[in-house]
């Protein structure tokens, strides 16, 4: 698209000044930033904290439902205790003190049982998973490990419409990582795995990782979970492996998922093993690792067949110790190839993204590769969205390539120290076929300083950027976790909902947003947390 130099000026001087002012020098863009955003406006903070102090907040996105039927909802978020808030004014409806440390995974809503009243169920510290009714009431706590929970899930993974299953996952030195819940809480026949290698390689889950969806076809639903090694598990709901396309891996005796590792060079990973010896091709030294990588899965391209989307965090084997290179998005199809289809190959990937600024969560806390699958500018077609570790939020589109002013940098070297962005969501707030991307960074650990609540058109200006409020302790302060974008008040626009490290819950409004298209809008895509909206 051109635009000729008078249209252009009047195209600026047509927008709220608080919008172009952010526009820099990339006026190509302007139409997409807004047709009637205004910027965000701090509702409140310092929800679930105590008088002078909140506790510190992780990696859980918060949820929103309406507990009590009155005309606005209650926001439902984590740190060690569970809150829940009213969403007009922040005031504490209950707060309720599950067994176990810190919450990691998002805030879990979901109907187990099917009877028409939703649970809340949260995954902790100690191992502890545990249900409450809507009123705060224990329903049940069951204790699968005693290791933290970092993943947690629920979906009718066997397809009978009559109770949800739960997927927990623990931080955990073991290849037995992964369990099934039934709508009680009790371990479902079959679970734990990995118990045999015939089942695949895995080892521990340090972040939300799994991932279930209909990969099939049938009535059932498949479990993807990359783990702390460079294979992926892909099992059925009895715990049972998915098998793969035999002729894509003829040098693998057991053709499973789980028995397939990655590697950056399809040829390595096809031959089945690769050298890691120093002077040998980058081809053989270069694999993903899994240990922080959520699965998710959609249909990219509309065929009508479903993708699974991993990024991993690809290092040199050949040194010692493993090196970080970059992260890097892997695209599979159901049977474990490479997704290559509607002109779209991604049998070889995008490479080199970006080295790592830290991978030391003593000095900044992690920045985790959650992808995101959603149509950024109304093609039909989905855009792979996902922070990473060099202080970036990237988005690549099906062509393997970084469009417009992407990827968006938290980090200025400028400033001195290191930040780094949170898993986004993204919706088309104000209705005009181009999505906006929100989400929030952190600082460095000591540096005093705040993050701050990003908005950004789907080609990666930013529109709006807020610093967020001051902690009431610690040394800095941010939100680790996705957003969650809801109606959360008694008007007819979107709230941003925050779950921060050391303010609490936040909640911004949302002004003009009343007409808004919700893609991709908490973590891990919707309140199940299932990777799959």
């Amino acid at each position: 698209m051109k635009l000729r130099s008078g249209l252009l000026i009047a195209l600026v001087l047509l927008l709220p000044a608080s919008v172009h002012a952010e526009s820099g020098d990339h006026p190509l863009y302007l139409p997409f930033i807004s047709r009637g955003l205004s910027a965000p406006q701090l509702k409140w903070a310092y929800g679930g904290c105590y008088n002078s102090w909140c506790e510190t907040g992780w990696y859980s996105s918060p949820a929103v439902i309406n507990l009590d039927g009155d005309p606005q909802a209650e926001i439902i978020a984590s740190a060690y205790t569970l809150w829940a808030l009213d969403g007009e004014t922040g005031q504490l409806q209950w707060r309720v003190d599950p067994k176990g440390g810190r919450t990691w995974p998002g805030i879990v809503l979901a109907d187990l049982e099917r009877d028409g009243a939703a649970e809340i169920v949260v995954a902790q510290g100690g191992g502890w998973v545990t249900a409450y009714t809507l009123s705060g009431t224990l329903k049940w706590e069951h204790q699968p490990s005693s290791a933290e929970l970092r993943g947690l899930l629920a979906a009718d993974l066997d397809g009978d419409h009559s109770s949800l299953e739960l997927i927990v996952t623990a931080a955990i030195g073991s290849r037995t990582s992964t369990w099934v819940l039934d709508a009680n809480g009790n371990t479902r026949p079959g679970w734990p795995q990995i118990t045999s290698e015939n089942s695949g390689y895995a080892w521990g889950v340090f972040n939300d990782n799994p991932s279930a969806a209909n990969l099939s076809g049938d009535d059932h639903l498949e479990i993807i979970v990359p783990t702390d090694v460079h294979y992926i598990l892909g099992l059925k709901p009895d715990g049972s492996p998915l098998a793969v396309d035999p002729a894509a891996y003829p040098n693998h005796p057991v053709k499973v998922w789980g028995r397939i590792g990655v590697w950056e060079d399809l040829t390595v990973e096809t031959r089945s093993w690769g050298y890691c010896q120093n002077g040998r091709p980058r081809s053989e030294n270069y694999r993903p690792n899994f240990a922080n990588s959520p699965a998710s899965i959609a249909d990219l391209n509309n065929d009508g067949q479903m993708e699974i989307v991993v990024v991993g965090n690809v290092y040199d084997c050949s040194k010692d110790p493993y090196q970080s290179r970059y992260y890097g998005p892997f695209i599979f199809n159901a049977d474990r190839t490479r997704f290559n289809g509607g002109g779209f190959d991604w049998r070889t990937t995008p490479v080199d993204t970006g080295t790592p600024l830290s991978e030391d969560y003593n000095r900044i806390e992690s920045a985790l590769p959650n992808p995101v699958l959603a149509d950024l500018d109304g093609d039909g077609l989905k855009e792979i969205l996902f922070a990473s570790y060099d202080g970036h939020l990237h988005a690549f589109w099906l062509d393997k390539t970084e469009h417009g002013s992407w990827p968006y940098s938290v980090y200025n070297p400028a400033e001195g120290f290191y930040q780094f962005a949170s898993e986004p969501v993204v919706a088309d707030l104000d209705d005009d076929g181009s999505a906006e991307v929100i989400f929030t960074s952190w600082p460095q650990k000591g540096s005093n300083r705040t993050g701050k609540l990003h908005i950004l058109n789907a080609f990666g200006m930013p529109i709006f950027t807020v610093d967020l409020p001051a902690g009431r302790n610690g040394n800095w302060n941010g939100a680790l976790p996705a957003p969650t974008l809801a109606n959360v008040d008694n008007d007819n626009d979107l709230e941003v909902v925050l779950n921060t490290a050391y303010s609490g819950v936040v909640v911004y409004d949302l002004p003009g947003t009343a007409q808004a298209r919700l893609l991709w809008a908490t973590g891990r895509g919707n309140v199940q947390r299932t990777g799959a909206p």
